[in-house]
């Protein structure tokens, strides 16, 4: 049913008194809700992107000192969802190799800033995701539990630098195999643990989380309905189409990524 004239000034004191509840107008928050729901939707059906795409539009739309902090509690909260809802598809043994790279790769970022031309950063990444994507196959080597700690220090280091290492990470899950649902839950549960230690590092560096506490958890929802939507996308795709979809994904990304490194490099 439609507001009369009458409930108008009603509504206007209701968004008012509303707003003050976030640093943002609610037209940014409404935004940042609808992309949060369409980015986890991706996630859940294609395995990759939801992260990185989103994180694309905030830093368009908030300020940069909070960008990677709120994206990561974002994340955190949405692949929390994905990874609950597919908890018994988890590849225990490679998430459990992930996790002293994780611990790891955190500390090192809470000590150490590394100043890199402005672009390397994003070519490489880039490179390595295009490699894993259609160049041989990772030696065995790096797929063990070795290579996968190693893999989860760097790409731990990499998230709380730049942000969004889904597809470094996604590539990794990617050259392992196993079957859709199990690489979908596996890459959640893995992001689930980066994303946890941004709460630990940006809070040492004094970002003030409860100023920002109702977007995160509004956003949250959104994306936890939004992770609904897209995994009974994942159980109707086959394990083909799913690595195809995946595949590309990921590439997209990654030459996204390279245009963006090229760019800041010939700029400067």
């Amino acid at each position: 049913m439609l507001a009369s004239p009458a409930d108008i000034p009603y509504l206007a004191s209701l968004l008012e008194g509303l707003a003050q509840y976030f640093p943002l107008s609610l037209s940014i928050v409404c935004t940042l809700l609808l992309l949060a729901l369409l980015t986890s939707a991706m996630s859940a059906a294609v395995g990759v992107g939801g992260g990185t795409l989103l994180i694309m539009f905030m830093a368009q739309l908030m300020p940069a000192a909070a960008l990677i902090p709120v994206h990561g509690m974002v994340q955190l909260g949405s692949n929390g969802g994905r990874m609950a809802m597919t908890w018994r598809h988890i590849d225990m043994r490679r998430l459990l190799a992930f996790l002293p790279g994780v611990a790891l790769g955190a500390l090192v970022a809470a000590w150490v800033l590394i100043r890199l031309p402005e672009g390397v950063l994003e070519l490489s990444i880039a490179l390595f995701v295009l490699f894993t994507c259609w160049g041989p196959a990772l030696p065995k080597r790096a797929l063990s539990r070795t290579g996968t700690l190693i893999a989860g220090a760097i790409t731990t280091f990499l998230s709380n630098l730049i942000g969004a290492s889904g597809p470094l990470v996604a590539s990794f899950i990617k050259q392992g195999g196993g079957e859709r649902h199990a690489k979908v839950a596996t890459f959640a549960a893995c992001m689930v643990a980066q994303h946890l230690t941004k709460a630990f590092i940006f809070g040492m560096a004094g970002f003030l989380f409860q100023e920002w506490l109702p977007l995160i958890v509004l956003m949250i929802g959104a994306g936890l309905i939004g992770t609904r939507l897209g995994l009974r996308f994942l159980d109707r795709v086959s394990n083909r189409h799913f690595d195809g979809l995946f595949k590309w994904a990921l590439s997209l990304l990654a030459l996204r990524l390279a245009w963006l490194g090229s760019a800041s490099l010939i700029s400067h």
